[in-house]
This record gives structure tokens, C-alpha cells and sequence, in this order.
């Protein structure tokens, strides 16, 4: 395998990452390409195509951000293989590179590799990545937030829908300066500059904005006073599935994040049973603000590595 020849993430490529999507509908998050469009500097993320298979990989992401479950920062970091049989792809990949990692495996791989006959004699090891699972959703529930359950967020969604005089818009290219005044605006009272990853989060999204109408997602944002109050955008997943990229609100606005995320749904994908609203990265107010909107399950993920 010559990963040398492998290429950067453009455009242009959008629609062969479509071509394996549709053929190998995805069930986690990372699996869109305006997702891997969008954090490709991120990851410094490089694709190539080997044995009918799409391989996505990194080789200094450890040595820049993330640390490596092997202790090897010079591990070679891939996302799980895209094609008809993945499980052979990596323990190909095991047999012919000696230092790498798989990030983000879904449990369909994770539980067919472990009955692999090379799995032992490879020394490989499965570690569950919990930051990084999915939270799945009913999207009924997040539409109409029924019962007991769902009381809290019913409350400061009507907060919201009773304190303020919005306006509720679909997002399209005029909208998008408005949509990144406000990240900009929220970056600023959260003080990105102070902390990595938000400000890796917010070139991720000036990104997508920038490009959006190439890659083609769906958005939404709530206007109070002709200021944008809230924003959010994301795509189809697989066929009955949609994911939720990003959400952001202004902190100003009580009860905002309940009311893009409610709105949203009741305007856009109305067909679509599930949400997925990818994971929380261990932030323990993220993951009670998405627990809080009971997930019907969640898409587990683990790191792949060789036990040394």
C-alpha cells in the first residue's frame, strides 16, 4: 500500500464520498462529507481508495491534538474503512503497517473483528471511546417533547416562544452572514481564542458556511429583532436517519436551544424517524443537555490499536 499517494479533502472530490455513502449508508456521525469537509484541517485528513474500500487517515494528529490509546504518537490515525467489507480492510491494514490506530469503529465492526481469526495473533485491542458515541433520537419526540419527560425542555421552550417576537427562517446563502455573525458573537463570550477546541470548532464551521452551497446541508435560524438568536444546520445521514452538526444560541436568549432545535424539526426532514445529534467529547454540560432529550440509543464507538 503506497499511502503516499493519498489526497487532501477538496471539494471536488464530493461527490466519489457520496458515491460510497449511498453504496455503505453510514450510522455514525463523522460519515458525511460535509462533515470530513469541514474538520479536515483539523485532522490534516487524507483519502485514498485501496480494495474497493475509502480509507480516511491522518499521520501527525497525534503529534499535534489528540493522544494515541497505544502511547505511539507516531501512529498513523484512520477512521473506520468505507466499502463492502471493512473488519478485512483493517486487519489488512494491521498485517501491513506496523503503527496505526481505527477511531470512531462502529459496533457492527467492533463485534465482527473480535471473531477474526488474525485478531489475537495481531495483538489487537478494542477500547470503548465513550465521548465519542452518538446519541440517537426518536425525531417525534423532539418534535412534540411529550410527558413527564421532556417537562423541562417543554418549559423553556415555550419561555422562549412566549418572551420573544422571532422569526423563524430557513437558512439559505443570503442568510449565512447573519449566521456567522453570531458564531462570531458567541466565540467571543465563550472565549474561543482561550480554548482550542472551540476555535478549531469555529474555523470548522466558517468552513461549511463559507461552502454552502456546495455541500448542500439544511439549516435553519431564529431572528429576534432582525438579529440572528440562534442557528443550526445538517443533513440526511442514511436513509431514515439525519444528523444534527451544529447547534449554537446566544446566550441573551433564554430557552433558544430548545427553540432551534424544536423548530427545526417541525420545518425540515418531516419524513425522517431518527436524529442523530453526534456526541458529546466528555463536556459534562453537553452530555447533560443531550441526555436530557432521552436518547433513544446510542451508536457506540471504540479505538482499534495493537497491544505492545
Amino acid at each position: 500500500m503506497d499511502l503516499d499517494s493519498a489526497n487532501e479533502i477538496n471539494l471536488k472530490d464530493q461527490a466519489l464520498f457520496n458515491s460510497y455513502f449511498q453504496k455503505f449508508p453510514p450510522v455514525t456521525s463523522e460519515f458525511t462529507f460535509t462533515n470530513l469537509y469541514m474538520w479536515r484541517n483539523f485532522y490534516n485528513l487524507n483519502f485514498i481508495e485501496w480494495k474497493e474500500h475509502l480509507l480516511l487517515f491522518s499521520r501527525n494528529i497525534f503529534k499535534k491534538r489528540k493522544e494515541p490509546a497505544s502511547g505511539n504518537k507516531n501512529s498513523l490515525y484512520f477512521f473506520p474503512p468505507v466499502g463492502p467489507n471493512p473488519t478485512e480492510i483493517i486487519i489488512s491494514l494491521f498485517k501491513e503497517l506496523e503503527d496505526l490506530e481505527f477511531h470512531r469503529v462502529p459496533e457492527t465492526i467492533t463485534d465482527t473483528i473480535q471473531n477474526n481469526i488474525d485478531y489475537q495473533s495481531l495483538n489487537l485491542q478494542i477500547l470503548d471511546d465513550r465521548d465519542n458515541w452518538d446519541y440517537v433520537y426518536e425525531t417525534e419526540n423532539l418534535r412534540t417533547l411529550p410527558g413527564n419527560q421532556y417537562r423541562q425542555n417543554r418549559r423553556w421552550l415555550n419561555k422562549f416562544l412566549e418572551d420573544y417576537d422571532y422569526e423563524f427562517k430557513i437558512l439559505t446563502e443570503n442568510e449565512v452572514n447573519l449566521v456567522k455573525k453570531l458564531q462570531l458573537e458567541w466565540c467571543i463570550l465563550r472565549q474561543c481564542e482561550d480554548d482550542e477546541s472551540l476555535k478549531e470548532e469555529e474555523l470548522a464551521i466558517y468552513d461549511a458556511l463559507d461552502n454552502y452551497s456546495t455541500l448542500g446541508f439544511h439549516g435553519a435560524l431564529i431572528c429576534v429583532d432582525e438579529k440572528c438568536a440562534a442557528y443550526t444546520f445538517g443533513e440526511m445521514l442514511n436513509t431514515d436517519t439525519m444528523v444534527i452538526h451544529v447547534e449554537k444560541a446566544h446566550m441573551d436568549y433564554e430557552g433558544a436551544y430548545q427553540a432551534i432545535n424544536n423548530l427545526f424539526l417541525k420545518n425540515n426532514f418531516k419524513d425522517v424517524l431518527y436524529v442523530n445529534r453526534e456526541q458529546d467529547l466528555g463536556v459534562p454540560g453537553l452530555r447533560r443537555a443531550k441526555e436530557s432529550y432521552k436518547p433513544l440509543r446510542m451508536e457506540k464507538k471504540s479505538i482499534i490499536y495493537r497491544k505492545t
